[in-house]
């Protein structure tokens, strides 16, 4: 086995233990609060009863939602309405996001409320202190009255009241923009004698899991938060698994920021955030009500005392809409929402996942194809490690001059491996050559790969992007099949994921496999029977394993495997060697059995060595 084959088959393997590693080994570590950590703006005495914080609701009080007044919300991305009880938004459709590729299918629902399948929704209040019970304050059963609007917009704000029996005056200003965040500000009039003090809170619930959860390794899904710097990302089994705290009347934990920060719930492509005023310290709770199943995340600020005559105020933003790349980084700029732009899954790599999406999104606004867009990314990606991929293929050519050399080399030793192995060291001392560096484009390309296959997956700039003809979402593994001869027969292609549709592969997987066996065909076919036959037949697993997998990845890889073909042959030619592809391919089909081969092969005698 020469050693060009044995590095090729190193990589190979090496290649496959990564993506296995990748995939099922080693999911992401998922930071975790300190469930220890003390309640420093809202004490003890000071907390909300488990009655305000947790709104879980009896069926006799999902009616009354149901049938509580409502105020429309319609913004050029929302479609709505916000509930009088509680003040909640709970009703929420994403209008330029549809459920499936049909432009008739439903729009995205983000928010539903309770007594509705999956009710999920943000609500809003004031907690007690100093003497203040919860039913001095509005809680997530309180019927608002309309002050002004009844319509939300965003050129047209909404304001609610609420007087309570002690001189207080509660109101609340919802606004919305034109994309995805809502602004609460909500204030306390006291026209009372006496001084109160309460604090402002906000909740995002979620009633059970939701529909589809994926819980992929590569994806998270659950709550996701940044406190000072510090990203956080939990699962809701991780939710399932915290420490009951008594006064928090749930399974908690609690943590503490001193200048900013966010939290919320997150799925693949959707995200409901809340985002306190930014410069002052808050407190964050996650949250787990067995009892109810419900799922919260709550954000609450220090304590405030109102004077007689005085007023108070405090801000809240709701971030409730698609996690599109550009929305958010400007809110992350605009609103100084530090680190927002990490509440996109990201991964492991993502020193190389941010910069790639980067290029492939500004790419996207210059072509206007996303599937183009891939293309032209692979160039990119290609030309920057150029120089590092020359001197590899440099190598790999010099290799094969150097190829009658070491065949005579192992005629002159023999079966002494420590002399052949100090002989060929010696060798390419002289001639120069790294015989490891053949290795390193195959290498580039792993964390290349994963990048990508990240960016493709979680970023919803992919969502149901169409290419050209079939490829109408490179987001989904491509829809053409074997199974009717890619449309000419009257059947439906077998759905992914199914042993269906890993046999009948598309269109893609089989470009795929034809460039990978046609790059193979550059240089001869392994000597060694049993190196040919795992050579001959690697296209074709890359095939099957690769079927699956989102169709924009496939255009890379496709794509790379033409360029290298490209580049590979170019160099060996300015080399002198000219690579005898049709001879190669020829010969690839005369090849014998692995069986029938070892059969043949001359055993040397016992006791004798080979010379």
């Amino acid at each position: 086995m020469d050693d060009q084959n044995k590095k090729l088959i190193l990589a190979t393997v090496l290649s496959f233990l990564v993506i296995f590693v990748w995939f099922v080994l080693f999911p992401p570590p998922e930071a975790k609060l300190d469930p220890s950590v003390p309640l420093t703006a809202v004490t003890e005495a000071e907390a909300p009863s488990t009655a305000t914080l947790t709104p879980a609701m009896t069926q006799d009080e999902s009616q009354s939602d149901a049938e509580a007044p409502r105020i429309i919300v319609d913004t050029p991305r929302l479609a709505g309405s916000i509930s009088l009880l509680g003040g909640r938004i709970n009703d929420l459709s994403l209008k330029t996001y549809r459920e499936t590729l049909d432009p008739d299918s439903p729009m995205v629902r983000l928010l539903s409320p309770v007594g509705q399948e999956q009710p999920y929704y943000a609500v809003f209040g004031w907690g007690p202190s100093n003497g203040l019970t919860p039913e001095d304050l509005p809680s997530a059963r309180t019927e608002w009255q309309i002050a002004k609007g009844d319509t939300l917009s965003p050129d047209q704000p909404v304001t609610l009241t609420w007087v309570n029996t002690k001189g207080m005056t509660f109101i609340r200003e919802i606004a919305v923009d034109d994309r995805f965040m809502f602004t609460i500000t909500d204030s306390v009039q006291n026209v009372g004698t006496t001084a109160v003090s309460l604090f402002p809170y906000g909740i995002v619930a979620r009633h059970g899991k939701p529909v589809g959860l994926q819980g992929f390794y590569v994806l998270h899904e659950g709550i996701v938060g940044r406190t000072d710097g510090t990203l956080t990302e939990q699962k809701y089994k991780d939710l399932e698994d915290l420490p009951i705290i008594e006064r928090e009347g749930a399974q908690a934990e609690i943590s503490e920021a001193t200048k900013d920060g966010w939290i919320g719930f997150t799925d693949k492509y959707w995200m409901t955030t809340l985002i306190p005023e930014q410069g002052r310290p808050f407190t964050t709770v996650t949250k787990f009500v067995p009892s109810s199943n419900i799922y919260q995340t709550e954000t609450r600020h220090p304590v405030q005392t109102v004077a007689p005559g005085a007023t108070i105020s405090s801000t809240t933003h709701l971030f409730a809409g698609a996690k599109e790349w550009e929305t958010i980084r400007a809110y992350e700029k605009n609103l100084n929402v530090p680190g927002f732009i990490d509440s996109i899954d990201w991964g492991w790599f993502f020193f190389f996942t941010k910069p790639i999406f980067q290029v492939l999104h500004w790419l996207h606004g210059l072509i206007g194809n996303m599937g183009l867009a891939i293309i032209a990314l692979t160039f990119v990606l290609k030309l920057l490690v150029l120089p590092l991929a020359y001197k590899s293929y440099v190598s790999m050519a010099k290799m094969k001059e150097l190829q009658p050399e070491l065949e005579a080399l192992k005629e002159r030793v023999g079966d002494d491996k420590q002399r052949m192995q100090k002989e060929m060291m010696n060798l390419y001392k002289e001639k120069k050559i790294n015989p490891a560096a053949g290795c390193l484009p195959i290498l580039i390309q792993i964390p290349i790969f994963f990048s990508l296959y990240k960016v493709i997956f979680v970023t919803i700039e992919l969502r149901h992007a169409p290419f050209f003809g079939w490829l109408k979402d490179l987001s989904a593994p491509d829809s053409s099949s074997l199974y009717n001869f890619f449309g000419l027969l009257p059947l439906a292609p077998p759905p992914h994921p199914s042993l269906m549709a890993t046999i009948f592969v598309g269109m893609l997987p089989i470009l795929l496999g034809s460039t990978m066996w046609l790059q193979q065909k550059l240089n001869p076919a392994p000597a060694d029977p049993i190196q040919r036959q795992v050579f001959s037949y690697m296209p074709w697993i890359f095939m099957f394993m690769l079927g699956s997998f989102a169709s924009g990845l496939v255009i890379y890889w496709i794509t790379n495997n033409i360029i290298t073909f490209s580049q590979q042959y170019i160099i060996m030619r300015s080399h002198g060697h000219k690579p005898d592809i049709f001879g190669n391919i020829r010969s690839s089909f005369k090849n014998k059995p692995i069986v029938a081969a070892a059969a043949n092969k001359p055993t040397p005698p016992k006791g004798k060595t080979k010379k």
